[in-house]
């Protein structure tokens, strides 16, 4: 086919964006005259990260339904309505020759009016347990690209392909990028260091069971670099102001991940689908505090595929308090663990996830 015409939909959170991007890169790459449009939600996130990454996207006005009972709730089907309208409009004049769905809002409205149309649609899958979106439409579509084995349990097994999440390519090949990362956080090249991250927001736990540690982690000659989130940075900077000459940094959001993750012995994080790949992928020693009220407990099942392959630890967020930093320390000072847990967690990592879900792809558009 000479110019692939294709529509990424979804997103809401970095999570279904970065993955979104990701695949639309991989695309271009193999096929350079490729038209691609992505979908979004209007008032999300993708509306100002896709732009920024070079591709047009059109809004829908779709909103998620409250687990509790809200009047928002009650605009919720005109907006489905609307949406609905409006993604057959967008089928109908971009005619695209397959669609892609990342998960989140957008991508349910776009792909069941694609879908009704005849278009050839895969799914993008980054949890090991489905967002409602993709559980809904995979009946609809012919191939759902998924993270984790044993996902037969929600999809049709003949459909699935196991494929990893797609992630950022910075974060391959991280030594080189050791020394200009020490540079960039102005830290210490001989200490060991500790990168602490909950997302962009910030996570709560994680940030009390920190910032309670913090006087231990700057005795045991730790540097630590800790993403607070906007709403802890004022009160993070505060803890740490004693500790400034001891390489104890804070920062509210950190733009360059790759120096972050090559400059790190350690790292604390929740357990989302995206951090999970990456950790994998930058093989770094991770400690786990999974969100417990994420939908299904589903991060602690994303954790539990590298703890069961002691390829991770895991701290209960209801244990953190009391454990984490304690466990972070003993990690630091255990460099034989750090060494096994690497290697085996390098060995569960997909590297290539993006280039085969962009193959899988451009087969639908010559179906």
């Amino acid at each position: 086919m000479s110019q692939p015409r294709i529509i990424v939909s979804g997103g809401g959170t970095g999570g279904h964006i970065f993955p979104a991007i990701a695949i639309a890169n991989a695309i271009k790459i193999k096929h350079p005259d490729a038209k691609i449009l992505f979908v979004g939600a209007l008032g999300k996130m993708e509306m100002e990260k896709v732009p920024a990454a070079g591709y047009e996207i059109i809004g829908l006005p779709i909103m998620g339904l409250q687990r509790r009972l809200t009047l928002q709730n009650l605009k919720f089907p005109f907006k489905l309505l609307a949406s609905l309208t409006k993604a057959k409009k967008i089928i109908k004049e971009f005619k695209p020759d397959a669609v892609v769905g990342v998960g989140g809002y957008a991508s349910g409205p776009l792909l069941k009016a694609a879908t009704k149309k005849g278009v050839p649609a895969l799914i993008q899958e980054q949890n090991s347990y489905p967002g409602i979106t993709n559980k809904l439409l995979a009946k609809k579509v012919q191939k759902i690209c998924v993270a984790y084995a044993g996902m037969d349990e929600f999809f049709p097994k003949e459909k699935i392909l196991l494929t990893g999440n797609p992630v950022r390519q910075d974060i391959k090949n991280l030594e080189a990028k050791r020394i200009r990362g020490i540079e960039h956080f102005g830290l210490d090249e001989n200490k060991k260091t500790v990168l602490v991250v909950g997302g962009s927001l910030g996570a709560r736990t994680i940030n009390h069971s920190i910032d309670g540690g913090i006087a231990k982690i700057a005795e045991n000659n730790i540097q630590l670099v800790w993403q607070t989130g906007k709403l802890y940075v004022d009160e993070a900077a505060k803890s740490v102001k004693p500790y400034a000459d001891k390489g104890i940094k804070t920062m509210p959001f950190i733009t360059k991940m790759d120096y972050a993750y090559a400059v790190a012995d350690v790292v604390v994080s929740r357990a989302g689908a995206m951090s999970v790949s990456e950790l994998s992928i930058a093989a770094k020693p991770t400690i786990f505090v999974p969100l417990p009220s994420a939908a299904e407990d589903h991060q602690t099942k994303n954790a539990m595929a590298l703890v069961n392959n002691n390829a991770a630890k895991l701290v209960k967020d209801s244990e953190a308090k009391e454990t984490l930093v304690d466990t972070l320390i003993a990690l630091v000072k255990n460099e034989q663990e750090q060494e096994q847990i690497s290697k085996n967690v390098a060995k569960l990592a997909f590297t290539d996830s993006a280039s085969i879900i962009a193959d899988e792809v451009l087969k639908l558009t010559q179906k």
